[in-house]
């Protein structure tokens, strides 16, 4: 087929992309129908994903700017164009945001939550939270002078501080004031909670960085604060690290992490009002030129996830509390190993438990016939159960190799600690390859059985994390096919050796040559559907924006391929486009739980292929990532995943439909009967006796 090339208008840019992509989050938040704890919580990711696309993204455009590179990218944006435009989106979402945040404040009032400002509290309020200030945040503040010989402290990256401007006794008012900033404690609750009025059932909270400036004069004494404002950096925080000439890679990180500390502002936010003497100080010592956010309201809204997470009580308020189904097959025996000896077993978090996955290994632990045991880990939760199942078995005896990826974007310190934790156990610790980070998800189980050694696997499309995989959806799938089993044998071998790139068997591994089967399979689609046989594409994933895949998508739609996409974050793609991508539809569920999840089908003439990855289609993934795209054998198990995708693009209560004009808006269902797939899927009752039907 031949293939057309592409204007820079077909494409939709990536940052661009991702703020839409934010926007959805926050269009959560903004929803009367989602309970109100549930909707703080929304407003504080909005802020989180902000710091961090801040902190990369927009980041390493700036980096561009400072180098002097002016060549656009494939979306047609040179870094400046993109950077004017990336700030003014951003700039009209932070005031959005804002406005959220005092319609939700409002809300909180009505339903006895109260932020207070202090003036506002009663004397005995006030001589209780003055006893708090004196007892438990005045012995860690330190007040740090700017001067002629004190130099500006360093500022940490996404820490909150407050710049104080202030006049000495006796000083005349032209005289140029003083100034100083002060560390607002990152290990202190940001809401400090009130001692309750009389006769009142109401909770009310003080901001710890009001409750500072309250008491700003202790620790000026001689000196009057003219003003107290609140402000906030950004930095580059991506690493940047000399992975060639490095002997120690994981000392290398740990140096870079010191580093980062240091990175080149990016983004400075002040509360509205700030001083102006105390903002010209700010901005001469940051050099951070018009990137000056001004934010009404508080700084930083992440502390709003840990009040709608922690708060006791105010049930009413939250989503009904789901309590994950144990595997139906599993759940009648102690011994997985008896289970998938007799079929695969797919498991669908978090509707079904994580609990499995940990129990799976913690068999293969302590299981005397059990040989060897391979895994990798990207990012992993601060109380493992699995780290300690494999530490346990290096104790043992057992061959226990892990890949533990160090460069995993603001979890290399935690995972620097692990990897010690697992070589101090016996186990044998991998850093990953250079160049290159390790982001499949796949466990191998080597054991001693009658008929000869047997290999079980376990492979994700999500982290080894129990805490994401309450709050993602995912699906792990369990394995003893032996194609399979060889297939994750030679792939260890790859991450912890120097076999050359294999011939495989079942898998598709980047970045060997999962993008060319990739592109094999879409080709065999386009070219069905030119013979008149069934074609079709499903592909649910993350985010798309490798250019390549976006080519080959256009052309498999030009060849009359039905193709639908659930995306739902980055999507670079421009479907329903006249003679370019007609047969294409894009949706983002944006819901109570993060879709993360990577299915891909082809429907191959009639005979479906279904496969599961780590990878989304991105040009990191694809090409700098050790990803793994797995093929599912077992018939029913397909039908399984057919049935996900299709509730999936059934959604038409959070699903967001992308128009060729690069928005999304709301699939309309004022005739249609509501359909939430989260909803169908959370009904697991149902979904098990579906299953069970297979």
């Amino acid at each position: 087929m031949q293939e057309l090339k592409h204007s820079v208008s077909h494409y939709i840019n990536r940052d661009l992309s991702w703020i839409e992509f934010n926007r959805r989050v926050l269009e959560e938040a903004q929803d009367p129908a989602t309970p109100l704890l549930e909707r703080i919580k929304f407003l504080s990711i909005v802020s989180t994903n902000l710091d961090e696309f801040m902190s990369v993204r927009v980041a390493g455009i700036t980096d561009q700017l400072k180098a002097g590179y002016t060549k656009k990218d494939f979306t047609g944006y040179t870094p400046e164009g993109l950077l004017r435009r990336i700030m003014k989106r951003t700039g009209k979402m932070v005031q959005e945001q804002y406005k959220t945040h005092r319609e939700l404040t409002r809300a909180l009032t009505k339903e006895g939550l109260i932020f207070t400002a202090y003036e506002d509290l009663t004397v005995n309020q006030k001589k209780q939270m003055d006893v708090y200030f004196h007892d438990y945040v005045f012995p860690v503040l330190t007040p740090m002078a700017v001067d002629q010989s004190r130099p500006f402290p360093l500022v940490r990256n996404l820490s909150l501080y407050l710049a104080v401007t202030l006049k000495r006794e006796g000083d005349e008012p032209e005289e140029e004031p003083y100034f100083a900033i002060v560390q607002v404690p990152s290990n202190l609750p940001r809401y400090v909670k009130v001692p309750a009025r009389s006769n009142s059932v109401k909770q009310e909270f003080v901001l710890l960085e009001d409750l500072m400036e309250e008491h700003i004069h202790t620790m000026f004494a001689g000196y009057t604060p003219v003003a107290v404002d609140p402000f906030r950096l950004t930095r580059n925080a991506d690493l940047t690290l000399d992975e060639e000439g490095a002997e120690d890679l994981l000392e290398e990180i740990e140096k870079e992490l010191r580093r980062r500390r240091w990175g080149s502002p990016v983004r400075l936010e002040v509360q509205k009002g700030f001083h102006p003497y105390a903002l010209e100080m700010l901005r001469e010592e940051f050099e951070i030129g018009d990137n000056v956010f001004e934010i009404d309201g508080p700084i930083d809204l992440s502390y709003w996830m840990k009040l709608s997470l922690s708060l006791p009580g105010f049930e009413h308020l939250r989503f009904p509390k789901l309590e994950p189904v144990y595997p139906r097959e599993f759940d009648e025996t102690d011994d997985f190993f008896e289970v998938l000896r007799d079929k695969d077993v797919l498991v669908y978090h978090p509707y079904e438990s994580f609990d499995a996955v940990g129990d799976f290994i913690e068999q293969a632990a302590n299981d005397p016939d059990v040989m060897a045991i391979k895994m990798t880990l990207y990012r992993v939760s601060g109380n493992s159960s699995i780290v300690k199942a494999l530490a346990t078995a290096a104790e043992g005896g057992k061959q226990v190799t892990v890949i533990v990826e160090l460069k995993a974007r603001f979890d290399e310190e935690r995972n620097i600690a692990w990897a010690r934790q697992l070589e101090q156990a016996g186990c044998h610790v991998v850093y990953g390859l250079v160049g290159l980070k390790t982001h499949a998800k796949i466990t191998l189980v080597v054991r001693q059985e009658p008929e000869g050694l047997r290999r079980y696997v376990h492979v994700g499309t999500g982290n080894y994390n129990d805490n994401t995989a309450r709050l993602y959806t995912d699906i792990g799938l369990f394995t003893s096919h032996p194609v399979i089993g060889e297939d994750a044998s030679v792939l260890f071998n790859e991450m912890t050796g120097y076999s050359a790139p294999h011939d495989w068997q079942a898998f598709g591994v980047a970045p060997a040559d999962m993008k060319s089967k990739l592109f094999e399979l879409i080709e065999r689609e386009a070219e069905h559907a030119a013979a008149g046989k069934p074609a079709r594409i499903i592909a649910k994933m993350n985010s798309l924006s490798h250019q390549e895949m976006v080519d080959k998508l256009y052309d498999a739609s030009r060849a009359g391929v039905p193709i639908d996409l659930i995306i739902r974050g980055v999507c670079c793609l421009r479907p329903n486009v006249t003679g370019l991508s007609e047969s294409i539809t894009v949706r983002s569920i944006v819901d109570r739980f993060l879709e993360h999840s990577r299915i891909f089908y082809f429907e191959n003439g009639g005979e479906p292929q279904v496969w599961l990855s780590s990878a989304d289609w991105m040009t990191r993934n694809l090409t700098r990532r050790i990803e793994l795209m797995c093929p599912v054998f077992d018939p029913g198990l397909k039908e399984m995943l057919i049935h996900i995708l299709r509730i999936s693009l059934s959604d038409n209560v959070k699903a967001r439909i992308l128009r060729s004009s690069g928005q999304y808006e709301r699939e309309p269902n004022e005739t249609m009967t509501p359909f939430r797939s989260q909803f169908e899927a959370l009904d697991i009752v149902t979904w098990k006796k579906w299953q069970a039907s297979f």
